[in-house]
């Protein structure tokens, strides 16, 4: 007697729930639109007690297979009980907490720019309002999957950063790699993880016919690389990540940012970010430069 054909079926991809969290004026706005573009289901400031519910509708949707919604400091004293319910929707669906911060002159910045005032009220100042919510969110920020500084971060910036983070997280396993050059006059980027600083090499800058040029016009590239100790190191520190990069994904580490500092920004940094990075991809690794201070005066 024949036997039917059982039926194949491509199974679905596992639910995903990105809960975005952190200071007012940190960008959490900007980081739901920039996730919405990216497919997710994007709800702002839903209250605390629903939040199981939507979890759970987020586990069992036909079509639904990834949402991202907003927990901030609107939520007034409810927000005390988000560390038990977030600690519960774990075990419903794969869930990740994302903490969106910033340094204070920024924030107040911000707030001044927008003209709105703190969601903590007028009664006190930004600065005060600031101080007082850091307090509130510290166990939120304790338990957070993914902490993102957007000191120095517009919202273009901001919005690729997310891409980086999110954009097929859920299909992909290797780390994302982000080198960035930067000027220590500017400071040091506040989402590195891996800060190396190249201002041991010789200074183009000095040289009268470089200094309005940058690391990646092939005369720079050219006396950056006229020096042993350059080539030596861009082998040492490739051989290093090489090694480190494959723990950082047996981690869980979904990105990773590798930061090169000379004094500007303008010349070593960026020629050495961007060797690394064509490094890492020739061995097998998703790898960009990003150069932040590149078109800063020098």
């Amino acid at each position: 007697m024949p036997t039917a054909k059982a039926e194949s079926k491509t199974p679905r991809p596992p639910a995903e729930l990105v809960i975005i969290t952190g200071l007012s004026g940190s960008g959490k706005g900007s980081t739901l639109r920039a996730l919405e573009d990216l497919g997710y289901y994007a709800v702002d400031n839903l209250p605390i007690d629903l939040i199981p519910k939507f979890a759970e509708l987020t586990r069992d949707s036909p079509t639904v297979r990834a949402a991202a919604l907003v927990v901030d400091i609107r939520e007034g004293e409810s927000l005390k009980r988000f560390p038990a319910i977030y600690a519960r929707i774990r075990h419903m669906v794969s869930t990740r907490l994302l903490f969106l911060e910033a340094a204070d002159d920024a924030l107040v910045q911000r707030f001044s720019e927008t003209r709105r005032p703190h969601p903590l009220g007028r009664e006190n100042s930004v600065s005060k309002s600031l101080r007082t919510e850091r307090r509130h969110m510290a166990p939120i920020r304790a338990l957070a999957d993914v902490i993102i500084n957007t000191s120095h971060y517009n919202v273009h910036e901001l919005r690729a950063k997310i891409g980086d983070t999110f954009r097929g997280a859920r299909e992909e396993s290797l780390v994302r790699i982000s080198v960035v050059s930067f000027g220590y006059r500017h400071g040091i980027p506040a989402d590195s993880d891996l800060v190396f600083d190249v201002r041991f090499l010789p200074n183009p800058n000095y040289i009268p016919r470089f200094k309005k040029l940058t690391g990646r016009d092939p005369g720079v590239t050219k006396y950056i690389r006229s020096f042993p100790q350059t080539g030596e190191f861009i082998e040492k520190i490739t051989s290093l990540l090489t090694y480190l990069l494959p723990h950082y994904i047996k981690e869980g580490k979904s990105y990773l940012t590798i930061a090169f500092g000379c004094t500007g920004g303008h010349h070593r940094s960026v020629m050495i970010a961007d060797q690394v990075r064509t490094n890492l991809a020739k061995v097998g690794f998703k790898a960009k430069s990003l150069h932040r201070d590149l078109l800063k005066p020098v």
